[in-house]
């Protein structure tokens, strides 16, 4: 199964409220910090939502 390697490349100062959420329930909370989650629809559409914000890749494994 493929795996997202998601990283925050953008401050999430001055996002509205659903974005700071967003980022937060995928994990993240520094700038450079970074997760593995599968992928499955509900973490594309969390990525989808704050796009601007994070950097993705995927990882075979």
């Amino acid at each position: 199964m493929a795996k997202l390697e998601i990283t925050l490349v953008r401050s999430v100062i001055g996002r509205p409220e659903d974005q700071r959420m967003t980022v937060k329930t995928l994990g993240l909370n520094k700038i450079n910090a970074k997760v593995v989650h599968n992928d499955n629809p509900a973490i594309r559409g969390m990525i989808k939502k704050v796009n601007h914000l994070v950097s993705v890749q995927e990882i075979e494994g």
